[in-house]
């Protein structure tokens, strides 16, 4: 029942592993285009001119989709590999690349690609609706209950970096679209970049006389480039330290926090990815023992649970006959049980509070399932988990605790929240009797994802982000992305409410709509600015980009921490996690974990991180309007 852990190549050796695949990679694509360029050119009388490469990049030209596919191919090994620590992330990795191809295609051949605004704003509006299903749970429960503190520093850190970057670039005379490139990447949320662009299509900003959009565009790549970079780096380093800055050990911290809690298994694979119903390695067993105490006999299994919560019968054995405990049978003298429970107590305590141990397969053969449950009932919201193992937990062992798609400790006073995901392991039949309890269905490992629901959705999105207000002759619309992200928010929240609404999302399914969706969009981008983007790179442009990238990035969590630290009197390691969540920084969040030696800061971490993934968007917005 329990697996071994295989093991894995160590850190140094995966980076170099890493580093020469996508060496390799390059290189057998290079020569691949290299052949394709040569065919092509010696084909090619009518464009002579081009030669090889040229050919290359004129087939692209030519072919746009198969533009975008490459960009991805060669930006997402990219952006994986790791230098000290840091990396580009995949979609950055994707937008250098396709900036790069787009640049030299221009400044070399004369070759520019136009592909159409569809195609971006499709995969845009696919970002933001599965963004918005990430963060949705979170985003009312925060707002609703128990998160005002982790609401507040996600504010701050929000409206801090709008406020420094966009009076900055005032300050200083900055041209349009630098602003929310500055936003986008100091804060590394590349959708940011989105809604400007949608502010742009829609004509809630018009480029002043003698600039482009397309001009307007390079400054916003221009301006995400480098604080994107700057930024990733440098709030590591910051969140990872900040205890330490106040004289305040992070490992001591992390352990002062877990002290209201208890020690406990977390994370594994995210819920709907591949990997999430293994069982793997759990402290639970089941053991056989013969009725031998008289105090037994006559009481119920359900009975007998609530006396010894943590130890489940699951099997009665009497004579030939097997009871499962579904059935609720009362116990006689002589009767051989099956019990679920922790290893160490059933070896200590189990003799004792129930008889000789005994070898009898037929009370153990019982099969485990492991599902993922959402908590979708109000009423246990605010309950710590102990008090709902007491009331629903019954067969079943809690593998993990997920939160905003972020594994959390999960401790006997760890309070649930509506749209928490419990992994639960048992009994087939216990599993679904827990679900039931939380209003919820097992989730399993599915490749089927409920379609009809999410274009209903993405319609009604649409619908509402196209409308459009005047207001001081200046036209506002929410934009169509921004309609999408709030249609995947409240289609997530509903979701909490009745899991069976709109059929079942996958997080695989989920997280590829968010993958694909960004990284095709800037991929799309890129192929517009990248040959505008050196005239955004003039005079001492680059350095106030550098200033204001890591002032944004840096200075907001820091106020956050000052009023979370000083007024607030928050745990240190909690708080580090709540300002890496104000950021979005999972890194960052990384960080303070590595140093603290606990996963405890992540308790901090969703709520800002809800909130702030949607404000930021809309500070994004008025910052474009207004530049």
């Amino acid at each position: 029942m329990l697996r071994k852990k295989v093991p894995t190549l160590g850190h140094e050796g995966s980076k170099i592993h890493c580093s020469r695949a996508f060496i390799a990679f390059a290189v057998l694509t290079i020569l691949a285009l290299l052949a394709v360029g040569s065919t092509l050119a010696a084909n090619a009388a009518a464009e002579p001119s081009y030669g090889v490469i040229g050919s290359i990049f004129n087939y692209f030209a030519q072919n746009p989709f198969a533009y975008l596919f490459l960009a991805l191919a060669l930006g997402y090994p990219l952006g994986r590999i790791t230098v000290g620590g840091i990396n580009l992330g995949t979609t950055a990795g994707t937008l250098v690349v396709g900036i790069a191809i787009a640049l030299v295609s221009s400044a070399g051949f004369g070759i520019t690609y136009e592909i159409p605004g569809l195609v971006q704003d499709i995969f845009l509006m696919m970002f933001m609706y599965a963004l918005g299903m990430r963060v949705g749970p979170q985003f009312f429960s925060g707002l609703a209950r128990g998160g005002l503190d982790f609401l507040v520093i996600g504010i701050i850190v929000a409206v801090a970096n709008f406020v420094i970057v966009f009076f900055g670039c005032k300050l200083i005379g900055m041209d349009p679209g630098y602003a929310a490139g500055i936003i986008s990447g100091s804060y590394t949320i590349t959708a940011v970049m989105g809604v400007a662009q949608s502010a742009i299509s829609s004509g809630a900003f018009t480029p002043p006389e003698g600039m482009t959009a397309d001009v307007v565009g390079a400054n916003m790549a221009a301006g995400y480039a480098i604080s994107y970079v700057l930024s990733s780096i440098f709030i590591i380093l910051l969140i990872k330290y900040l205890p330490g800055m106040f004289g305040r050990d992070p490992v001591a911290e992390a352990k002062a926090a877990e002290a209201s809690f208890d020690s406990g298994e977390d994370g594994g694979a995210l819920p709907g990815t591949a990997g999430a119903s293994i069982l793997g390695f759990t402290g639970k067993q089941i053991r056989s023992y013969k009725v031998e105490h008289e105090e037994l006999v006559g009481q119920s299994i359900n009975d007998l649970f609530h006396k010894y919560p943590h130890a489940a019968i699951l099997m009665v054995v009497r004579g030939d006959e097997v009871i499962e405990a579904k059935e609720n049978p009362t116990l006689q003298m002589g009767d051989i049980i099956g019990i679920m429970g922790q290893y160490g107590a059933l070896i200590s305590k189990g003799t004792e509070l129930v008889g000789t141990e005994v070898d009898e397969p037929r009370a153990r053969q019982v099969d485990i399932t492991v599902a993922d449950v959402v908590m979708g009932k109000k009423e246990y919201a605010g309950k710590t988990l102990e008090e709902l193992g007491r009331e629903i937990g019954f067969g079943v062992h809690l593998k993990s605790l997920f939160r905003a798609g972020v594994a959390i400790p999960h401790k006997p006073n760890t309070v649930v929240e509506k749209g928490d995901v419990l992994r639960l392991a048992g009994p087939t039949w216990c599993v679904e009797r827990a679900a039931e309890g939380l209003n919820a269905v097992p989730i399993v490992e599915s490749a089927y994802t409920e379609v009809r629901f999410m274009a209903v959705a993405l319609t009604v999105g649409y619908i509402i982000g196209h409308a459009s207000v005047t207001l001081g002759g200046i036209p506002f619309a929410l934009g169509t992305s921004a309609g999408c992200m709030l249609m995947g928010i409240l289609a997530s929240w509903l979701r909490t409410r009745n899991p069976n609404l709109g059929g079942p999302t996958s997080e695989g399914a989920r997280s590829f709509l968010n993958d694909i969706g960004l990284s095709l969009f800037v991929a799309v981008l890129a192929a517009s600015v990248g040959p505008k983007i050196l005239t955004s790179f003039k005079g001492t442009v680059v350095i106030w980009i550098a200033i204001l990238g890591l002032m944004g990035a840096l200075l907001p969590p820091f106020i956050a921490w000052l009023y979370g630290y000083y007024v607030r009197k928050m745990n240190p390691v909690i708080l580090a996690g709540a300002c890496a969540g104000g950021r979005n920084s999972t890194p960052g969040l990384n960080g303070i974990q590595d140093s603290s030696k606990s996963a405890i800061a992540a308790v901090g971490y969703p709520v800002p991180y809800a909130v702030t993934s949607a404000l930021v968007l809309i500070l994004g917005y008025i910052a474009m309007v207004f530049s």
